[in-house]
């Protein structure tokens, strides 16, 4: 059996965490966390860092990771770059050997100084998409399917929609004006004119309130055959609002991952009024999954009902895996050092050493390089129905070679 699938069963079925009891632990690992609780993204920041901290506090309940409790440093950026490279350093005082930055312009901001101070930065689902070249940013984990791949995930599942070729159609991409909105751009634009498809694009300014006249472009006189949105805050709700509201079914948009969770469903109006919404994941949807259920037991053995950020699963449970992408990590450098501390070097190594790691489901088997720090850019799409986001598809990736294109360019004109 593969070792890290081996010490995920023990984590998960046994909870042998370490090898001391927790009362008998003095030694103690910091990982630094940046979040998003009072700026234009706090929809995402106040459900997913939450999920961090429950998941460490998971560990720690047992005796931490090999005898090393987890000190989980988490500071507000409030998606600004002046507070996200002030929180690198505050953390990095503080002895960070492992970090979650939150937000691309702040991975951005802080990629070299991660490289130079030799502690591993992680961004799922967003960040510096060519960071999945381990050799151009060695210190730079998107460990998820960042927005070159979620682009080729959606134009994949587009044309799955259209019937098995985009050649003549229409493709519409709303997004924040923002780097990461506009990172995807690139792979657009080469997927355009392999498949033939007319790409038209719609800039939304930040912070993302007003989408109304981009929906009436959109729904009224583009009339593409379908529209991929890429926002997030409180933006990709008032787009759906607008969508539907200027007459555009939304069977036929897909919202790239920060647009894709229970809150935005909610503040749309509800999942009834956005019946048909496609969405696409790189973490599983629900609490239906091992460690959900022991992070509401350790609730129940304190007397406290579960945490109400756990209903909005989507963005809780990528807090989930984030901390447990770290966890993994830690782990494999404390055994590659015979039970030593860990440096930010070895962290690196432990990452690098994440091979099929799913954590019970909620992610594609992870499988991490020192080439590939993005773990293969798998996706999911779930799609609003009956009340509920249902799983369409199982997880796949798509125009990889597209992708690594770009990948390789970043690298050559590095």
């Amino acid at each position: 059996m593969n070792k890290n699938i081996l010490w995920q069963s023990v984590v998960l079925a046994a909870g042998l965490f370490a090898a001391a009891p927790a009362q008998a632990q003095t030694k103690e690992i910091v990982f630094g966390m940046q979040c998003d609780r009072t700026g234009p993204t706090e929809i995402v920041g106040s459900n997913a860092c939450p999920g961090v901290h429950d998941y460490i506090d998971l560990i720690n309940s047992k005796g931490g990771v090999d005898g090393y409790h987890i000190k989980l440093i988490d500071i507000d950026n409030q998606y600004k770059v002046p507070p996200a490279v002030e929180a690198f350093q505050s953390e990095k005082q503080a002895g960070a050997i492992t970090m979650a930055v939150y937000g691309t312009p702040m991975i951005m901001a802080v990629a070299q100084q991660c490289q130079d101070s030799k502690i591993t930065c992680t961004s799922p689902g967003f960040g510096i998409a060519a960071s999945a070249d381990g050799k151009l940013y060695p210190y730079v984990f998107p460990l998820a399917a960042g927005y070159w791949s979620q682009a080729a995930g959606a134009i994949d599942y587009a044309k799955k929609q259209l019937g098995g070729s985009l050649k003549g159609k229409k493709i519409a991409y709303m997004f924040y004006d923002n780097p990461a909105g506009r990172e995807p751009l690139p792979v657009l634009h080469d997927l355009q004119t392999i498949e033939g498809f007319e790409l038209t694009e719609f800039a939304v300014p930040p912070p993302g309130l007003d989408v109304n006249s981009q929906a009436l472009d959109i729904a009224q006189r583009n009339r593409p055959d379908f529209v991929l949105i890429h926002l997030f805050g409180r933006s990709p709700s008032l787009a759906l609002k607008a969508l539907k509201g200027n007459g555009y079914p939304l069977r036929k948009v897909i919202g790239f991952v920060w647009a894709s969770a229970e809150p935005d469903i909610e503040a749309a109006g509800g999942y009834a009024a956005v019946n048909g919404y496609n969405t696409i994941q790189f973490a599983g949807v629900g609490n239906d999954y091992p460690v959900s259920k022991e992070i509401i037991a350790m609730y129940a053995k304190e007397g406290k009902p579960p945490p109400k950020e756990m209903q909005a699963s989507v963005y809780y449970n990528r807090g989930i895996a984030w901390a447990a992408l770290h966890v993994q990590a830690i782990h494999n450098a404390i055994v590659a050092k015979g039970g030593a501390a860990p440096t930010g070097e070895d962290v690196k190594h432990g990452f690098e050493q994440i091979h099929d790691f799913t954590l019970g489901g909620i992610v594609a088997p992870v499988k991490l390089t020192a080439a590939d720090h993005e773990g293969g850019g798998f996706v999911q799409v779930w799609q609003v129905e009956g009340g509920k986001l249902v799983r369409k598809t199982d997880w796949f990736r798509a125009y990889p070679e597209v992708v690594q294109k770009h990948v390789a360019a970043a690298a050559a004109n590095k």
